[in-house]
């Protein structure tokens, strides 16, 4: 199971919220990169950065922290947040991103997303899932779609998409473990997927429990940064 670090940017700087509230706003360091380069000298080879700024906004914000990111370490870096257009998509590739997370517009736009696995690959496209109460939320996680999870990924399953990554926003930034049940359901409907478990992380204990299900790799943000898990326990599942 990989294991995938978060990066969560407002205003350039390395955040975490609480619930997907902004309002529940922990500044971790103004400099993202840095973070970054620890998880690379540990030996993880994979980072999830996130524009919460671009989430909010419905464009690209923090572009130019993503390449200082890519452009200071050899990471694996998947990018989400604010990610509307083809441009977008091109702008987040050429600023270093190896996959884009579709996440809002994967709701909204179907015929677009669409496009994007068909001219990029859908080993370029992961899609993103936020979830509450099984149904899928949008803009930052602020606004519920009415769209129902599993009819949602049954969708792009069918276009091909491979990668996904779930949020069950209830469990996200609480620190009281993830969605083992929504996961194990899911695996269950959707066995070829690589399922990406995010939020809820609370330690080592959870992250064994995910191995443990075949997960295909598991996004850790407030367990790191509030020392629930180390960066060398983290180190060892890759």
């Amino acid at each position: 199971m990989r294991i995938i670090p978060a990066i969560d940017i407002i205003g350039g700087s390395c955040v975490r919220l609480t619930k997907g509230d902004y309002n529940e706003m922990k500044v971790y360091s103004s400099v993202p990169a840095e973070i970054a380069q620890e998880f690379e000298k540990a030996g993880i080879k994979n980072l999830h950065v996130v524009d919460l700024d671009g989430a909010k906004a419905k464009h690209v914000v923090n572009l130019e922290t993503l390449r200082s990111i890519t452009e200071s370490t050899s990471l694996d870096v998947d990018f989400g947040g604010g990610v509307k257009t083809r441009e977008d998509l091109e702008k987040v590739f050429e600023a270093g991103a190896k996959q884009v997370t579709a996440g809002s517009i994967a709701v909204s736009n179907r015929e677009e997303v669409k496009a994007w696995i068909a001219e990029f690959g859908a080993e370029k496209i992961i899609l993103g899932a936020d979830v509450l109460d099984e149904e899928v939320m949008v803009h930052g996680w602020q606004v519920g779609s009415g769209e129902n999870l599993f009819e949602f990924l049954s969708y792009y399953v069918d276009l091909g998409i491979e990668y996904v990554i779930c949020t069950d926003i209830s469990k996200d930034g609480v620190l009281q473990g993830p969605a083992f049940d929504l996961y194990a359901k899911i695996q269950k409907q959707f066995p070829e997927m690589k399922l990406i478990a995010s939020g809820g992380v609370s330690g080592k204990g959870d992250l064994d429990q995910l191995l443990d299900m075949g997960m295909y790799a598991a996004i850790v943000g407030k367990a790191f940064y509030e020392g629930r898990v180390s960066l060398e326990e983290l180190a060892e599942f890759n």
